[in-house]
């Protein structure tokens, strides 16, 4: 009897953006999928260039795809990352862009008895709203509010730190609004992206879009879901929330902004740059 099938899905996903999360939520409906990612020196020997993320950054990011089940490390052969070979009794399918096959992909899934999946572009396009992910009665509620124009290794660990304390909601400010509060060119990505790629982190239970306005544009959010606590950092920290939660009576965090073990600090300010 044959194993499940396995899902397969190999890069560098470095500077992980939405088109690879849609690869991956496109591969999870077939089944559980393992990443094969990358170390530096295939990146370096395939682009000329170091990556802009370690790897282990790119590993923590990826492990926080609620799409993904596994991540393992493909070791540089010559420079060139080098697939396993799966158990002579496991089906795999290799899904990638239709972009990215080829004739020496082919031949590998051939030799390796893997399947290529290809998918086409439309199957990759738009940005479903992701479902909520399970909610528990008996947790707290949380909420945090946010632009998340570039979401990075920074923003997962915040959200990481925060699902402790219940389920998480993020507030994921609207286009009009961030473009008051930050000014022209902002935001970089449209809010359907944005969120999008916030309700893509496994430790967020649901992201919402903002309807309201300034620094407190997700009080309507608020005043439907009924938090018990409202999670800052320290940059995000204003004497509006924090009167505001006090005349709510929600109990008002602020987090310092530490990075995970191991990982340089990053902004959305530094990786923009403006």
């Amino acid at each position: 009897m044959q194993d499940q099938v396995q899902v397969v899905v190999s890069g560098p996903f470095d500077d992980l953006r939405s088109h690879h999360v849609r690869l991956l939520q496109e591969a999870a409906r077939r089944g559980p999928v393992r990443v094969l990612l990358w170390e530096d020196a295939a990146i370096e020997c395939a682009t000329g260039k170091p990556p802009q993320f370690p790897l282990a950054e790119r590993h923590y990011f990826l492990s926080a795809i609620r799409y993904v089940h596994s991540v393992e490390v493909i070791p540089a052969e010559a420079g060139l990352p080098a697939l396993p070979r799966p158990a002579s009794n496991q089906a795999t399918d290799w899904v990638y862009p239709q972009a990215e096959d080829s004739p020496a992909r082919r031949q590998f899934c051939a030799q390796a008895g893997w399947r290529p999946v290809p998918l086409p572009p439309e199957a990759l396009s738009g940005f479903p709203e992701p479902a909520p992910g399970p909610m528990h009665p008996e947790r707290k509620k949380v909420i945090v509010t946010g632009c998340y124009d570039w979401l990075h290794s920074g923003h997962v660990r915040f959200f990481e730190e925060v699902s402790a304390l219940g389920d998480l909601y993020v507030a994921v400010g609207n286009d009009a609004n961030v473009r008051h509060l930050k000014g022209a060119g902002h935001p970089l990505l449209c809010q359907a992206e944005r969120l999008y790629m916030v309700g893509s982190i496994r430790f967020v239970t649901q992201a919402l879009l903002t309807t309201g306005w300034g620094w407190l544009d997700a009080e309507p959010e608020i005043r439907r879901l009924r938090p018990d606590l409202y999670a800052v950092n320290e940059d995000g920290d204003k004497p509006e929330k924090r009167a505001f939660c006090e005349a709510n009576g929600i109990q008002y965090v602020v987090l310092k902004r530490v990075p995970a073990p191991g990982l340089p600090p990053r902004s959305s300010t530094a990786l923009r740059g403006f």
